[in-house]
């Protein structure tokens, strides 16, 4: 998840300022500022999951509840907060057991329990696919972009770790 994000903050950079840009697509979009409040949204997936599943050791996310998410986020306001999001997701992850995966949390969409393991990869796979969203507007700007900008590859984490 860690990498997910660096990847996304990396391309957060590169926006330009206009964060009402939108590809001209017939598809309705969203702007480039929604979808910066909507990756935090998707970051906040991960604390609530992280709070259901370890309410004493996670109590502290429940402040995160307050915060805008899904709204016009300028760019430095995203990257503070995808920042946020990041260090309680690493904690929520410092808590979690190999055991911890497998046990049944209700959520909104099934009361009668997923397990942690299942919600999490659910919560991954919306990041990652709104940041390949990002990715398509960086594109489609002219901005010079490429698999190494989706992707950490494991010889380049190898050889600089």
């Amino acid at each position: 998840m860690r990498e997910q994000i660096e990847l996304a903050q990396k391309m957060i950079e590169r926006l330009p300022e206009d964060l009402e840009w939108r590809p001209a697509i017939p598809a309705r979009t969203m702007d480039i500022g929604h979808l910066l409040g909507h990756l935090l949204e998707c970051l906040s997936g991960f604390c609530a999951v992280f709070y259901a599943a370890f309410p004493q050791e996670m109590a502290h996310v429940i402040a995160l509840k307050d915060k805008p998410v899904n709204h016009l986020c300028g760019k430095s306001d995203a990257q503070e907060r995808i920042a946020e999001y990041a260090a309680r997701i690493a904690e929520g992850f410092a808590v979690c057991s190999d055991e911890d995966l497998a046990r049944r949390i209700p959520s909104v969409f099934v009361p009668k329990g997923e397990t942690l393991m299942t919600l999490l990869l659910g919560n991954l796979e919306h990041f990652i696919n709104h940041k390949y969203q990002l990715f398509f507007y960086l594109k489609s700007m002219g901005v010079a972009m490429g698999t190494k900008d989706l992707y950490r590859f494991r010889e380049e984490a190898e050889s600089s770790g």
